[in-house]
């Protein structure tokens, strides 16, 4: 294989990203960028790679969730906050289940770029780009808006800067303490259809009691005031991620410099393709999304790519085949990955294969399809002998209604009350707790079933 560049990607085919019309404001950019400083550091990428190595084997389980697309116009520190709080209070609820620690990654702080089914889109007769997420153009629909602007990257670094600065102060600061994590999940379970729920959280509150008679204070257990908080993005638009990758003085190696961890996305998976080229050369942990076209042959090659090394941690398999299709695609993945012996981290992604559009017009996910999904994830990981490693969602903290369904019944008649995202439908914060206790009772069914065997 031939020796890696971090501007290799430029000789090969390359999808899903924006033609510039203004190259010389697009090359300043670029050298203005490679200048700053990068977001992330090479020993944080190194210590996920090993908790996601921990999550292929089953001794960790790996909770991925954040926007479909970040926004500069939602951007507020309400909001990140919103969404840090959800995704701990679900791991609190998956830690209880699984009883193995929870690695938390958020779709958050690079989260700017979005493919899309088809390079334009028709309204009332007029033809125009489609738009591509904030860091490339702007969503309303006229021809100046749907322009890609390379200053948009400068923005989009500092909207990620400031973003990884307050989660690096809520992780470490106290606000992550484990006893007010636990508060907040006793106000989802102040209703009458959470009786499970709240059964679990009084077990939870229980331990917590045990663990202070027993002498463990707040202020004597560091770990339970503090958590590890990583940042994930779709590694699409490469000119952004070329310009923040950086060499590590320590080992040598490249680190993508833009978040902890890379995904590549199912629509940019061709294994000679740019977004390949870029990720099989940086340290980083890398995700692959596998959906229904994903083949044997292509997934071999992409293994063979991306982890050249096969590395516990450094590929994490993202499937995505939709509620009703994982007993059809999902076996014959793991069968590939048996027969190359190789090591990944299997991770459900329920979300990207259930979006339909509604009889009201919007773009929704059922609650039911994307819960279906994940059972049927663990049913066949169950029944095949193999590890599911974690799971993948597209959410926030805020209180919208873009997914119908959920234990607060929203209604395809609801979505139009408060649905605000500029892409997909995500759960809001009280389906994606009541999703984290269903995937724990999956982990906690698995535990047992685990060591009755042993028992037997």
């Amino acid at each position: 294989m031939t020796e890696w560049q971090k501007s290799g990607w430029r000789a090969k085919p390359r999808v899903q990203m924006p033609d510039y019309t203004d190259t010389a404001k697009l090359e300043a950019v670029e050298a203005q960028l490679s200048k700053y400083p990068p977001l992330v550091f090479a020993g944080e990428a190194r210590k996920l790679k090993k908790e996601l190595g921990a999550a292929s084997r089953g001794e960790a389980f790996l909770l991925q969730g954040g926007d479909c697309a970040e926004a500069f116009d939602q951007f507020s520190a309400n909001g990140i906050r919103d969404t840090f709080k959800v995704m701990l209070q679900m791991a609190m609820v998956l830690t209880f289940g699984a009883k193995v620690p929870v690695v938390k990654v958020g779709r958050m702080a690079g989260q700017f770029a979005k493919p899309r089914s088809a390079p334009t889109e028709v309204v009332n007769g007029v033809e125009l780009p489609s738009y591509r997420g904030d860091i490339i153009n702007d969503l309303p629909f006229t021809p100046e808006a749907r322009i890609p602007d390379p200053a948009k990257m400068l923005q989009a670094y500092t909207q990620a800067a400031a973003t990884l600065n307050l989660l690096r102060a809520f992780s470490t600061g106290g606000y992550a303490d484990v006893h007010q994590v636990h508060q907040w999940t006793l106000g989802f379970t102040d209703r009458e259809e959470s009786e499970k729920y709240r059964d679990m959280a009084n077990r939870i509150s229980d331990t917590l009691d045990f663990i202070k008679a027993a002498g463990v204070d707040s202020d004597r257990a560091h770990t339970l005031q503090t958590v590890d908080f990583y940042t994930s993005h779709e590694s699409l638009l490469l000119e952004y991620e070329e310009a923040l990758t950086r060499q590590d003085s320590t080992s040598g190696k490249w680190l993508a410099g833009s978040g902890h961890m890379i995904w590549i996305g199912d629509r940019t998976r061709q294994p000679d393709g740019a977004h390949v080229e870029f990720a099989r050369g940086v340290l980083n942990p890398v995700g692959l999304k596998c959906g229904p076209t994903t083949t044997p042959e292509d997934l071999k090659v992409l293994m063979a790519k991306l982890n050249p090394e096969n590395e516990a941690g450094k590929l994490t398999l993202i499937a995505r085949f939709g509620a009703g299709k994982v007993n059809e695609h999902l076996p014959r993945l793991i069968k590939t990955v048996a027969e190359e012996g190789a090591n990944v981290t299997w991770v459900c992604d329920p979300m990207h294969g259930n979006t339909i559009k509604s009889s009201t017009g919007y773009k929704t996910r059922p609650f039911e399809a994307v819960l279906r999904e994940v059972k049927e994830f663990f049913a066949v990981h169950n029944a095949e002998g193999t590890v599911p490693g974690g799971v993948h969602f597209e959410m926030t903290g805020q209180d919208v209604t873009e997914c119908t369904g959920g234990v607060r019944a929203v209604s395809e008649e609801n979505l139009s009350d408060r649905y605000h995202t500029a892409c997909d439908p995500r759960l809001n914060a009280s389906q994606s707790l009541e999703l984290a206790f269903l995937v724990a009772e999956e982990l906690t069914a698995r535990r047992e079933a685990q060591l009755a065997a042993k028992a037997g």
